[in-house]
């Protein structure tokens, strides 16, 4: 860390603007989402951007000056106001944290030392929040409140009187709405100025008073003065790591006999006796600070959520929603505009490189390489550029309006039948955009078992890389009803991953399943330019891919399927022909028993991406997706394409999914199980769709 560089941690409950808030400071954009669980790591960023110009301007000094540490510096009011350090946390409810993400949380505020926290709010949840805050306080460390959401809260017909919850907590309060960015100016003086301890502390009654005085008897001395009093109530509430870390070993005993004692007094566990004291004084807290403008206000959300998360209409409307999503993406808009990109493809683009290479004079092999192998490759895959984006868009849309919270409970006790509580929903959602993120979003559940499924369960979800496949086979034999065949595969991968979830919850998941307490956010208009931004940095992974793994993939495909030890020679007895033939008797009864099948499989494990390119170079499309659809016309029929792409569905999980899975689950058991029982799978799925679709249909 650079001398005098400060350090801020946002902390908050889950969903309350921290990443949002985050983004705003360090002018990142970073995944944000209207529900609980999108962040589940720490992120670190400097304090950076246009708000910091805009300080200068302000105060007159154009891109103002810079200090002796390089940071930026205002004379007039002698601030540094860039490059200090924030922190962003998973959201954590309190102190007592109940699952991994918020233990990394948790962890950090006690073990870290920072300059100040930055406590993040939701004005119209005050209730539910202010525990934490309470909590915060107790611990003596320079605070600073962003009371965020101040304009949810005012439609709900009240406001909040900051001034005097300022007097009253002894910290600054900022009132903010960071999804456009108001309060971020007063937010960033109540940083910059200098740290104050806050003065805070709720009377408990005598018992537990009298506990805390005599639990400080026994401290082993590596406490500074201001730390005694609430570390002596994290004991009290049950926090056996710092009882270990800072009671005197020999002073155990008496301690745990203090404890025992006060709880015999109280007549209930101690941690709840705190607890309704800490609420006890929020209620009173609240009735100072909160002013009622209208109390009879139309509340829109819990109107909508009657229709919404109905027990008999709410299941129904969101697989409507979801048969719309891709009726929109793969058959009202995402193929017309596909086919318009195409034509530049296969027209303009194409001969624009081909005609350039000739009046070069480049040698046969390169120009092949290039048409063959890196445009019939990358460009495969390009094409389907706007079916991933108007996915992305939709999704993007469904999470900041707030909807897919209510998904989420409306899946509860569905996925209570498989030992799982509605928080699995979450990990699996985010799997259909990619597997990776889904599994990492695993650690918002509190029982090990339960994430132990979820991220088995995880690769069963479509994630939009094999979006691209779907999208080829189904513009070639169910032109009509792309966006039904697709729904009906997604749909597949959900019926497996719940059979699957079955076998487990008798096996894996035997005891207690975990506790299902999940906020509904309220509904939000979506801002036009959060859903393109997130739109656009999601898309952008893909156009990644596309420049680096698909573009490797294809040079080296192309090579693998030009050249044996023979040297250059027909693509039939290739090293790639010789690497799928081997796989060709395992596929024929699936209907795809040909080389080229196998190949493409045997690189979809290292993306699913990569399957399209594939395609396009063994099959020797060189003019992108019109040579490859006649081709693939003439291998594949309807009902082999549909088991070719159940298979693609079902079978092992990318390299970089099972990389993550052994992270999360800290042994290389159970992906690589993954692999044997999906693969399994697939293979018994599409032998039976083909098997018995080409009796019955053809």
């Amino acid at each position: 860390m650079k001398p005098n560089q400060a350090t801020y941690a946002l902390v908050g409950n889950p969903n309350v603007g921290k990443t949002s808030l985050f983004n705003l400071l360090t002018c990142s954009r970073y995944d944000v989402g209207n529900w609980a669980g999108v962040t589940v790591e720490k992120k670190e960023g400097l304090i950076r951007g246009k708000r910091m110009r805009r300080h200068f301007r302000h105060h007159g000094y154009g891109h103002g000056h810079r200090c002796q540490h390089g940071n930026r510096y205002c004379d007039r009011c002698h601030r540094t106001i860039e490059n200090h350090r924030i922190i962003d946390l998973p959201g954590i409810y309190s102190l007592a944290p109940v699952s991994e993400d918020e233990q990394v949380a948790v962890n950090f505020i006690f073990n870290e030392s920072v300059d100040k926290i930055i406590n993040i709010v939701d004005a119209s949840s005050l209730d539910r929040n202010l525990y934490l805050t309470f909590q915060l306080l107790e611990m003596n460390r320079p605070l600073v409140m962003a009371l965020n959401m101040t304009d949810v809260a005012k439609s709900y017909g009240f406001s909040l009187d900051t001034d005097k919850m300022s007097e009253q907590l002894g910290i600054p309060v900022v009132p903010m709405v960071t999804r456009v960015g108001q309060g971020l100016d007063k937010l960033y003086d109540a940083l910059v100025e200098p740290a104050v301890t806050p003065e805070f502390q709720i009377k408990y009654n005598s018992v537990i008073e009298e506990g805390i005085s005599g639990l400080s008897k026994f401290f082993n001395g590596n406490l500074a003065p201001t730390e005694y009093r609430w570390v002596a109530l994290q004991i009290i509430e049950g926090n056996q790591e710092l009882k270990e870390r800072y009671i005197k070993q020999e002073s155990m005993a008496d301690a745990y006999q203090l404890l025992l004692s006060m709880s015999e007094k109280c007549k209930a566990p101690l941690a709840d006796v705190i607890r309704d004291e800490r609420y006890h004084y929020l209620e009173q807290f609240l009735a100072d600070v909160k002013i009622i403008e209208e109390a009879d206000r139309v509340n829109w959300t819990e109107r909508i959520d009657r229709i919404v998360t109905n027990r008999w209409l709410g299941i129904p409307i969101f697989f409507v929603a979801i048969f719309l999503t891709f009726q929109i993406t793969f058959t009202w808009v995402g193929t017309p505009l596909q086919d318009l990109l195409e034509g530049w493809f296969r027209g303009p683009l194409s001969a624009w490189v081909i005609n350039g290479m000739v009046a070069l004079d480049l040698q046969p092999w390169l120009i092949a390489l290039v048409v063959d192998g890196i445009l019939a490759g990358v460009g495969g895959v390009l094409v389907f550029i706007p079916q991933i984006f108007i996915l992305f868009l939709i999704i993007s849309f469904l999470e900041d309006s707030g909807y897919m919270a209510r998904a989420a409970f409306l899946m509860d006790r569905g996925l209570a039948k498989l030992g799982l509580n509605g928080k699995a929903f979450i990990p699996l959602v985010v799997g259909f955009g990619c597997n990776v993120p889904g599994i990492m979003s695993a650690r918002t559940l509190e029982n090990s078992r339960e994430r132990l499924v979820t991220i088995l369960l995880n690769p069963f979800m479509s994630c939009t890389a094999r979006i691209m496949v779907y999208a080829l086979f189904t513009s070639i034999f169910f032109k009509s009803h792309q966006g039904l065949v697709i729904f009906s595969l997604y749909l597949l991968g959900i019926v497996v991953a719940i059979l699957l979830g079955l076998v487990f919850k008798k096996f894996l998941l035997r005891g207690e399943t975990g506790f299902f307490v999940m906020e509904m956010p309220p509904y939000r208009i979506p801002i036009i330019k959060n859903i393109a931004l997130s739109t656009w940095d999601k898309g952008k992974e893909f156009l990644k891919k596309a420049g680096t793994i698909i573009l490797a993939m294809s040079v080296v495909l192309w090579f693998l399927s030009n050249f044996s030890y023979s040297g250059m020679v027909e693509m039939s007895e290739s090293f790639l022909a010789a690497l799928g033939s081997m796989l060709a008797p395992f596929l024929a009864p699936l209907g795809f028993g040909t080389w080229e099948a196998g190949v493409s499989l045997i690189s979809g494990f290292v993306a699913k991406e990569v399957v399209v390119s594939t395609m396009s170079i063994v099959y020797g499309a060189g003019d992108i997706t019109t040579q490859l659809s006649a081709t693939i016309q003439e291998v594949f029929n309807p009902v082999s394409a549909y088991a070719f792409m159940v298979f693609i569905l079902l079978y092992a999980p990318c390299m970089p999914t099972l990389v993550v899975m052994r992270k999360e689950i800290g042994s290389w058991k159970w992906p690589l199980f993954s692999i044997v029982y999906s693969v399994g799978i697939a293979w018994v799925l599409a032998f039976i769709i083909y098997q018995v679709g080409s009796r019955l249909l053809l």
